[in-house]
């Protein structure tokens, strides 16, 4: 039997995509917010794309915040920035 493959929307472009694909952003159950890389840790999640450009779009719009519930620090964003320029090298 094959195994069924998760689809997730980035909150920056809006698509779908493999979760596998995807970073994690999370609010733990105690409100903070964190960077979710295994895709397992408790929390409400939000999903990116691992490109720059939709990182700028959900800063923009504050999709993050909206997804969350919660108003996202810049300190986020800029983990985000920083795992996607690592990614990117």
């Amino acid at each position: 039997m094959e195994k069924k493959t998760v689809k997730r929307r980035c909150v920056g472009c809006r698509e779908s995509f493999d979760k596998r694909q995807l970073i994690r952003v999370i609010r733990t159950p105690e409100g903070k917010i964190e960077l979710d890389l295994t895709g397992k840790s408790n929390g409400r999640g939000a999903y990116l794309c691992r490109n720059a450009e939709c990182l700028k779009k959900a800063r923009k719009k504050r999709s993050l915040n909206s997804s969350l519930n919660v108003s996202v620090p810049d300190e986020i964003y800029d983990k985000l920035e920083k795992e996607l320029n690592e990614i990117e090298s």
